[in-house]
C-alpha cells in the first residue's frame, strides 16, 4: 500500500502562481512513477503531468505545457507540481497517483491516488 496526500491547494488569481505537494508513505515511493491528474466540475478526471521514478522522462498535457512543471524528491518521498500562469479553466481538483506502468497517461493505470486538493483561480 502507499498513502499519498496532497498539499498546497487554494484559491489564486490569474496569473498567479500554486505548488502543490504530495506526500507518499508506506511502499518505497522510488519504485513509483507519479502522475497529477485534475477534475473540474462536471469533467472527467483528466491528465495533467507525470514522472517516471527515475526522473528521466516527464511528460505534460498540451494545456499546461510551459507552465507548470511536475519534479520529485525521492528522498522526501515527495512529487510536486509546480504552476505558474495560471488560468481560471486550471480550477479543478488536483489529484497526484502513483503506478508502475509505464501508461502514465491513463488514470486506469495507476493504483494508488490521494485525496485531492482543490485549486481555484479567479479571473
Amino acid at each position: 500500500q502507499v498513502q499519498l496526500v496532497e498539499s498546497g491547494g487554494g484559491l489564486v488569481q490569474a496569473g498567479g502562481s500554486l505548488r502543490l505537494s504530495c506526500a507518499a508513505s508506506g511502499r518505497t515511493f522510488s519504485n513509483y512513477a507519479m502522475g497529477w491528474f485534475r477534475q473540474a466540475p462536471g469533467k472527467e478526471r483528466e491528465f495533467v503531468s507525470a514522472i517516471t521514478w527515475t526522473g528521466d522522462r516527464i511528460y505534460y498535457t498540451d494545456s499546461v505545457k510551459g507552465r507548470f512543471t511536475i519534479s520529485r524528491d525521492n528522498a522526501k518521498n515527495t512529487v510536486y507540481l509546480q504552476m505558474n500562469s495560471l488560468k481560471p479553466e486550471d480550477t479543478a481538483v488536483y489529484y497526484c497517483a502513483a503506478t508502475t506502468e509505464s501508461r502514465l497517461y491513463d488514470s486506469s493505470w495507476y493504483d494508488y491516488w490521494g485525496q485531492g486538493t482543490q485549486v481555484t483561480v479567479s479571473s
